[in-house]
């Protein structure tokens, strides 16, 4: 059996990147021609020009924000007619029927899934993480308005495994689940596969058929992976986003994450989208071809930096250091980003509060948020309203902490991220 997924895996470099650089001037085209807001974003582009990666840095980058904010005033058109057009603000290339699914991610913004096999391209992943054909992925990502579930059961149906979707929550279920189904592999949160196994300790249940896990949504630091080696899973991480699906992924070699195929990405210096020397850090920025969803210079927000070298597992494709934290304010805790205009949005609810700051503290799968807060009254009853109101605009739990008048720094900070990863 290969050690790879596919020969894409060990091209050349030279090859792959001349391949990469071929295939973009159409997938810009088919963009424009197919999705209005890409052919807004680079109007008065020729694709046939963008052929380098120079070229590429010289189209604008296209943030989050902006993505969000076209979603909103579509669907906030009273004179648009309903449909996937309002719907996904002109960035889908495909409408009903085309899309299998739909998403939904915090904002909201909606993504669609296209019934191409593998559409979020997570199966190099699991792969590299040694699932295989035959077994029993055990998938405890959520199923319902994010896509993290489908991600990682598209992705193992490609690498020919079945799947169990054990979603999130239910613990004690989840223990006799795995214990009666005994599968090979899990996929999560690496916080909630700690959570199962600490619950199977305390019911005196053995859950010794998980040998593997592929991670993702959150820090994955040394000190839970040693964790779960030493009960015989060897745990491997992915990063990606429900925008452009898998972006890289770790190998056995253990040194970096190798970007996936199929993408172009971009280190680039914060606000400006000019690339960054290689080894400096920078925001990741994606450009990906997928012809149903086409994204042309996404900021992901995130910063990494490019290693040198190839790879010791024998994947030829570039690697980057993975998740370095953020090129501004929003962070995501328990697989869940957080912006900070959804902090914007919760002190707009509340007329009383004079400033806020969204302080996230603790360690991987243990996280707690306290928004602090100063205000022109206080009580019980304001703070479980504004606490409510963080609730329904992050879909996370949050205390409510006053501060005093001027208790807070100047410094235009609203969301203060002090985690550890040790």
């Amino acid at each position: 059996m290969s050690e790879f997924f596919d020969v894409l895996e060990t091209r050349a470099p030279e090859q792959r990147e001349r391949e990469l650089m071929a295939a973009l001037p159409e997938a810009i085209a088919r963009a424009i021609a197919r999705a209005p807001a890409i052919a807004e974003q680079l109007r008065g582009i020729d694709p046939a020009t963008v052929t380098s990666r120079e070229a590429l840095a010289r189209l604008p980058v296209l943030r989050k924000h902006e993505l969000l904010e076209r979603q909103q005033l579509s669907r906030d058109d009273a004179a648009a007619p309903a449909g996937p057009g309002k719907s996904f603000g002109g960035f889908s290339a495909i409408g009903w029927g085309e899309a299998m699914r739909v998403f939904a991610s915090p904002g909201p913004i909606y993504e669609p899934e296209s019934a191409r096999a593998d559409y979020w391209r997570f199966a190099r992943a699991l792969y590299a993480a040694g699932f295989r054909a035959g077994e029993l992925a055990y998938n405890c990502f959520s199923y319902h308005f994010t896509p993290a579930g489908s991600m990682m059961e598209t992705a193992a149906h490609a690498v020919g495994c079945t799947v169990f979707p054990g979603g999130t929550g239910q613990t004690e279920q989840q223990v006799r689940a795995i214990q009666d189904l005994a599968p090979s592999g899990y996929t999560g949160t690496p916080s909630f596969l700690k959570i199962i196994l600490e619950k199977a300790d305390e019911l005196g249940v053995k859950l010794d058929s998980l040998r593997r896990a592929l991670v993702s949504g959150e820090a994955f630091p040394p000190s839970l992976r040693d964790w779960l080696a030493a009960r015989g899973i060897e745990g491997y991480q992915a990063y990606g986003s429900a925008d452009l699906g898998m972006i890289a992924f770790e190998t056995s070699a253990r040194e970096g994450l190798v970007l996936g195929e199929d993408i172009i990405v971009e280190i680039v210096r914060p606000g400006t989208g000019e690339p960054v020397p290689a080894g400096e850090v920078g925001e990741v920025v994606v450009t990906t071809l997928n012809p149903d969803y086409p994204l042309v210079r996404f900021g992901t927000g995130d910063l990494s930096a490019v290693l040198p070298g190839i790879s010791p597992c024998g994947r030829t494709n570039t690697r980057i250091k993975g998740w370095m934290g953020r090129a501004d304010q929003t962070t995501k805790v328990r697989g869940m980003f957080v912006h900070p205009s959804q902090v914007a949005d919760v002190t707009r609810r509340h007329p009383e509060i004079l400033r806020a700051r969204l302080v996230i503290s603790g360690s991987t799968g243990s996280d707690r948020m306290v928004l602090k807060v100063e205000s022109r009254l206080r009580g019980e009853d304001l703070a479980k309203r504004i606490a409510d109101s963080v609730r329904d605009v992050t879909k996370l739990r949050a205390d409510v902490e006053w501060v005093d008048a001027g208790g807070l720094p100047n410094d235009g900070k609203v969301i203060d991220d002090i985690r550890t990863y040790e």
